[in-house]
């Protein structure tokens, strides 16, 4: 039978369109329907906008980020002596620290969709610094051979042509799997709304907190100029609002712009709130919206975005920091599957309250699936010892196969049977 896909399937290193990274649609920044510009700049000016980047990026950057090395044995523990375990759990390079440097990799990728940071070897092509860049600034493109290739913009307005191998290269959500798409740009129409409702209500208390209205005079003033200018001059910014006005030679003031509760200003503003918390998956309470947290619900929210919205962007670290940076001596080599890998510990944020922790150990510990000491390296607590028993599992002594459960068990561990067939 003739495969129908035929001629749709090819090699990644041989697109059919060589000089563009993929055919996916693109979406940038730009104006929305609103008529507001929307990009990175005016994006973070809305300040939920800046309250999601910032608790998303936070978390992540404090969690402890190690290299494990496996042994044959198949446990794992912390490689302190792997070169790369400096870099990722200190100071990546001489001018920051790791949580800087995950903070500005967050940001970058939930703004532009995509993170980007040179990888510096030595000549023996060991990893000796890693810096960010600004994702703004480069431009992914495909080689003849269709090989891609990264292109850098400077600050002094130099071009650099970064390889592959060189560059660490975190993707968001795309259509590809190699470009992601930037949240900002995706939801500018959105985003123009909170901005358009922003400005409305700066100009609202700008003048006066009054809507506009008509000055009428029964007559034409001379200066119509010199009238208008002198009632906004009495009258206008917020600093004037609920003065009295005083209106001469039979003039009137009659409003003709809706009231503010009329235009519904506040349950817009309050809409894309919401909306904004949806676009980056983080519960409203987290950026201090509590219109909708109760005592009860609001411990599960926090687990909830632990487990949806910070997981994912976790796995999507360590595989990309484990396929660029564990990689063979050899350049542009793959990466190969040995004994060390790069692990992001989230165990932080999903101990829960302290009484639903001790419960959950009293388990583990009574199920003989966890020692004392790992009870106790879970809380943060000096081990007891080996010698003290700190490693013993224990389980329940009333728990028996359930073949024997009939018999009786004899202080020198013998069943019944076997002790009437030992005598």
């Amino acid at each position: 039978m003739k495969n129908p896909f035929r001629g749709l399937i090819r090699a990644r290193d041989a697109p059919e369109v060589q000089d563009a990274v993929s055919s996916a649609p693109s979406f940038t920044f730009g104006t929305g329907a609103s008529g507001k510009a929307v990009n990175e700049q005016t994006a973070m000016q809305i300040l939920t906008v800046y309250a999601c980047v910032r608790v998303i990026a936070e978390t992540i950057a404090s969690l402890p980020m190690n290299v494990y090395e496996v042994d044959k044995s198949g446990a794992k523990k912390i490689a302190a002596n792997h070169p790369l375990q400096y870099l990722l759990h200190d100071a990546p390079n001489e001018e920051m620290t790791s949580f800087t440097w995950r903070e500005q990799m967050l940001t970058q990728l939930l703004i532009h969709g995509n993170s980007y940071s040179q990888i510096v070897r030595n000549g023996k092509t060991d990893i000796v610094s890693i810096y960010p860049l600004l994702s703004a600034n480069m431009t992914v493109d495909r080689a003849d051979d269709g090989k891609l290739t990264y292109e850098y913009q400077t600050s002094d307005g130099e071009t650099v042509m970064l390889d592959p191998y060189e560059v660490l290269h975190i993707p968001g959500l795309g259509f590809d799997g190699v470009m992601g798409y930037s949240p900002i740009a995706l939801m500018k129409s959105s985003l123009g709304l909170a901005i358009a409702a922003e400005e409305y209500g700066s100009a609202f208390f700008k003048n006066g907190a009054t809507p506009g209205g008509v000055l009428m005079h029964p007559n034409r003033p001379k200066d119509l100029q010199a009238v208008r200018d002198s009632w906004n001059k009495a009258y206008g910014g917020s600093a004037n609002s609920g003065k009295v006005a005083i209106l001469y030679e039979g003039m009137k003031f009659e409003r003709i712009a809706l009231p503010n509760n009329e235009a519904q200003f506040l349950e817009t503003r309050k809409f894309e709130t919401e909306e904004i918390c949806r676009m980056y998956r983080v519960p409203p309470h987290m950026v201090c919206d509590l219109s909708h947290a109760t005592f009860s619900n609001i411990e599960h929210s926090s687990i909830d975005f632990a487990v949806h919205t910070i997981r994912p962007w976790l796995v999507r670290i360590e595989q990309a920091v484990n396929r660029a940076l564990l990689t063979e001596r050899e350049p542009g080599k793959p990466a190969k599957s040995g004994k060390y890998f790069v692990k992001i510990n989230i165990d932080g944020l999903m101990r829960g309250d302290y009484k639903s922790r001790q419960e959950g150990y009293a388990i583990a510990r009574q199920n003989g699936w966890m020692s004392a000491d790992d009870i106790r390296e879970l809380e943060d607590m000096n081990p007891i010892g080996e010698e003290n028993g700190g490693n013993l599992y224990l389980v329940n002594g009333n728990m028996v196969p359930i073949v024997k459960a009939g018999e009786q068990i004899q202080p020198d561990n013998m069943t019944g049977k076997e002790e009437a067939e030992k005598k």
